[in-house]
This record gives structure tokens, C-alpha cells and sequence, in this order.
């Protein structure tokens, strides 16, 4: 994806709420020629395979869903049909401890939000390693940093916790002022889809420990308006209510749900995450 790795680092238009990564996976699936295919989304990658089963559903065998983020995005969303809590996307927020150690290339375990922390006590269950540890925690560094790519631009906001998404980069493309894919409830035709998930992921749940609202409610985050105002977001309530309208459809989906894992299940248990992803296709 633009703004990760070695892809070419385009600035990431927001308000297009990562369609352009859409258009930026159509053209490489054009040029390589590969006319039907089936196509696997992790985490924010899933709403991006959302939005391109949206844009193009006839290219599609299947969708594979991995820990995926709601279809009502990250952020300033309530409610299993995915309303915005404040209209200017309130609340947007990303710890800038973090993202000063991403720009910093830390790779050590000192800092207690260094890359390697976060990616061991979020993107997998503790207590695991994974084998190939340096080589992920290389690639969360190679990240590109700044108002164009992650963590993006904010502007002030009346509303709790005091931040909005801006219009570019990553976090306010992300969120539900800007993105929306609950239209795949409706696409047409309807390929099979499997949203597989570990059972322990704090990144992407009822109560995820990235969601400001969550936080807030946990008293991590001050001044916390309370439940009635800004409640945690729901993103497996959402994610599941969009999918049975599929089903209801006509489409077919079946949730897979990973034992002993976190957000990475294809690195913590890739023995049980292969063999239903391997079912599905075959």
C-alpha cells in the first residue's frame, strides 16, 4: 500500500476514505493480467478489499476478512449500524509516542511504545515471539511518517477528546467521517466471503484497546463524556451486522474464529489459520 514498505510513497487522500489504495490495487491487477481472482485482507487491509468488492465485485472468486477493521472504519463510529458519534469525526487520536519511535527506527524493547512493545503486546497474543520478529519490525519502520501517510493531519475539534480527523493520510482515512462500506451488504454478484479472527485480538473488537472511546471509558484517556454520548465502538457488532445483511442478500459468509490468538493469527496459529483459509478456497 502506498505510504508502506517499498511501494511507491503517493500522499493519501482521506477524504476518498482508502479508495485510493482501491484504484492503486486495481491497476497492478491489470497490469499483471490476472482477471479473476481471490483476494485476502488483514486488518485495514480488510476495509480496503471491502471497498474494492464494492468498486469491482465481478473480479472476485472470494473475499477473505483477517482481523478486519469495521466496514463503519476506525474511529468516530457507534452503534451496530455504524453512526457517527459527532458529526466532524470525534474522536481521532494516535499516541505520538509511538509514532515518534516508528520515525525514529526503535527497535529495542526500552521504550515502552517502540515498535516491537506494540507489535508484542497488540498485533499478537502475549506471550508470543514470532520467528521472523526482526524482519516485521523492520517493516513496521519502513512505514512512511508524516501529514500525507501515518499517521495523517487532525484539526482541532469542540467535541471529545479534542481532535478530528484533518483530510490527509492514514488515521482520517480510516475513519467513519470518511469511510464507509456497508454497501458491501449489496454488491452484486456476491462472492463468498470468510472473516477469520483470533479470539484474543485487542485491536479489533467491541472494547479495542486502540479505540479512543474504549480508552476513555477504561479512564485512560481524561475527560470521557460517558456511554450515552461517546460509547466504544462496536467493530464486531458492525463488522457481523453488515455481514448478515449479506447474507440476507443472497451472499454466503461463514466467521471462523482462530483459538489462542491475537491479531496476527497467521502468525500466532498458522496451522489452524491455514487450514480454514485453505478450505474456503478450495
Amino acid at each position: 500500500m502506498r505510504g508502506y514498505g517499498d511501494t511507491e510513497p503517493l500522499p493519501v487522500d482521506a477524504t476518498l476514505g482508502l479508495s485510493d489504495m482501491v484504484t492503486d490495487i486495481k491497476a497492478l491487477v491489470q497490469a499483471l493480467g490476472l482477471g479473476q481472482f481471490h483476494i485476502v485482507g488483514h486488518s485495514m487491509g480488510g476495509g480496503i478489499v471491502m471497498k474494492y468488492a464494492i468498486a469491482h465485485p465481478a473480479d472476485l472468486r472470494s473475499i477473505t476478512l483477517v482481523d478486519t477493521m469495521s466496514p463503519y472504519g476506525y474511529g468516530g463510529s457507534k452503534g451496530a449500524d455504524g453512526a457517527m458519534t459527532y458529526n466532524d469525526g470525534a474522536p481521532s487520536g494516535i499516541n505520538p509516542d509511538f509514532v515518534q519511535a516508528l520515525a525514529d527506527g526503535d527497535r529495542g524493547v526500552e521504550n515502552p511504545m517502540s515498535p516491537r512493545n506494540v507489535f508484542r503486546q497488540f498485533y499478537v497474543k502475549p506471550p508470543f515471539i514470532a520467528e521472523r520478529e526482526d524482519a516485521l519490525i523492520d517493516s513496521m519502520i519502513s512505514t512512511k511518517i508524516g501529514d500525507d501517510w501515518y499517521p495523517g493531519t487532525a484539526v482541532p475539534s469542540t467535541n471529545w477528546p479534542g481532535a478530528a480527523p484533518g483530510d490527509k493520510g492514514i488515521l482520517p482515512a480510516f475513519n467513519r467521517k470518511y469511510f464507509d462500506a456497508s454497501a458491501l451488504a449489496d454488491i452484486d454478484p456476491q462472492p463468498p466471503i470468510l472473516w477469520l479472527r483470533g479470539d484474543s485480538d485487542l485491536i479489533v473488537s467491541d472494547y479495542a484497546m486502540f479505540d479512543l472511546a474504549a480508552l476513555g471509558a477504561m479512564g485512560a484517556v481524561p475527560g470521557w463524556p460517558g456511554e450515552e454520548e461517546c460509547p466504544p465502538q462496536p467493530m464486531l457488532t458492525q463488522t457481523r451486522a453488515v455481514l448478515d445483511q449479506y447474507a440476507a442478500n443472497g451472499g454466503t459468509y461463514r466467521e471462523e474464529i482462530i483459538s489462542d490468538a491475537g491479531h496476527s493469527p497467521f502468525l500466532e496459529q498458522p496451522e489452524a489459520f491455514n487450514k480454514a483459509f485453505h478450505a474456503f478456497l478450495q
